[in-house]
């Protein structure tokens, strides 16, 4: 097998894994902080390296120019829209999830 090969299928493994990680997160966590946090973090760095694979494949080309810009603003954006959008629920008074004191 080519190494480059190689490095397609470890780079899209890797990304299809972080995505399925993700969202397993957000069905799973308590709350919509952690879950939000959980799709952000590990969303972002899925896509990366799908996207990744992508520029490995094709090779030095304009296109891989256009999908390593596409990767820098999905970097930027990501965690932007993240923390607007945690930071409007917590405006919105949507508290974090605490477990109860009489249980433990």
């Amino acid at each position: 097998m080519d190494v480059k090969i190689f490095f397609v299928i470890l780079c899209l493994t890797l990304g299809s894994f972080l995505i399925i990680v993700a969202s397993i997160g957000v069905v799973r966590f308590p709350d919509f902080y952690t879950r939000v946090h959980a799709a952000g973090k590990v969303d972002t760095l899925g896509q990366s390296l799908i996207l990744l694979a992508l520029i490995l494949y094709e090779g030095a080309s304009a296109l891989s120019l256009k999908i390593f810009l596409i990767i820098i603003l999905i970097y930027i954006v990501n965690p932007s829209a993240t923390h607007f959008v945690t930071q409007a629920a917590y405006l919105a008074r949507i508290w974090p999830f605490e477990k109860d004191k009489k249980q433990l």
